[in-house]
């Protein structure tokens, strides 16, 4: 830092609707059916639990309880999702959802889907 100028290294994804350099996530531990394959790659990540990059899951449904607050921003794919003693809600491309710490529900992805997110 020099003066009131401080350098700051920032991660850069261009397109990462169609970025295929995922590293193998293995089977999503939520899922509550046949196994569900998981992809994704950081953009940052502390050793607090708190991370960022793109997420992407095989079709299936699964069963969600957070201990974090969590943004996503879907890339591609739909899934639906019901919270707990609420109607489901159909989640698309373009879509963006924040889920509080304390959310508990469940997923049911149609299709392959790849979200980015912010887990904190």
């Amino acid at each position: 830092m020099t003066g009131n100028t401080a350098t700051i290294s920032a991660q850069l994804i261009r397109d990462a609707a169609n970025i295929s350099e995922l590293d193998d996530w293995g089977p999503c531990p939520e899922a509550t059916g046949a196994q569900m394959d998981t992809r994704g790659r950081y953009l940052w990540k502390d050793q607090n639990g708190t991370d960022s990059g793109i997420w992407e899951c095989t079709a299936g449904p699964s069963r969600w309880v957070l201990e974090t607050n969590e943004f996503v921003h879907v890339l591609s794919g739909s899934m639906t999702v019901t919270a707990d003693g609420e109607e489901p809600k159909l989640v698309g491309p373009g879509d963006t959802l924040f889920i509080p710490r304390g959310w508990s529900g469940n997923w049911e992805i149609h299709e392959t889907l790849r979200k980015l997110y912010v887990i904190f």
